[in-house]
């Protein structure tokens, strides 16, 4: 945990303002402080992870149950239509907090015109499918990124 970080304070139940949608033991899902549609929730692992460039090969469950959970929370709250909707990370320095958080936001055709460039995928914005295939494919004991110490 890092003391300092607003996700492991709202993860560690210490953030009151926070509506916490889901949980279990290892994730949790609450609405985007600044949604881009009227359905953007953010999932976080309850553990401190920096960004999605500290994931590595074995975390590739990790990001499937993050997607799952986000999938999960829009059916609860009344999406029906999954073809409709944007599931993926920011990568740095294009994060605005330093704790991986997958962002779900639906309807995709609703998100702010001032805000689509924040999840069109490219250099700010990999969506979570595109993002398994890497994990997937990169060899054990490779590295993505060297900032965590997983």
């Amino acid at each position: 945990m890092d003391e300092d970080c607003i996700f492991c304070i709202i993860s560690k139940g210490e953030d009151k303002e926070t509506e916490i949608l889901k949980q279990d033991e290892e994730l949790m899902c609450f609405r985007d402080i600044n949604p881009a549609a009227p359905h953007h929730y953010l999932i976080i692992p309850k553990v401190h992870i920096v960004s999605c460039l500290c994931l590595q090969w074995y975390h590739h469950s990790l990001v499937e149950r993050m997607a799952e959970m986000g999938k999960a929370v829009l059916l609860e709250q009344g999406v029906s239509d999954m073809t409709d909707i944007k599931l993926g990370f920011h990568i740095p320095p294009y994060t605005s907090v330093n704790h991986l958080h997958l962002h779900v936001v639906a309807p995709t055709e609703h998100i702010s015109h001032y805000l689509r460039y924040k999840f069109t995928p490219g250099e700010r914005f990999v969506e979570v499918d595109y993002f398994q295939k890497i994990l997937r494919n990169s060899q054990p004991h490779s590295e993505l990124h060297s900032c965590c110490p997983l």
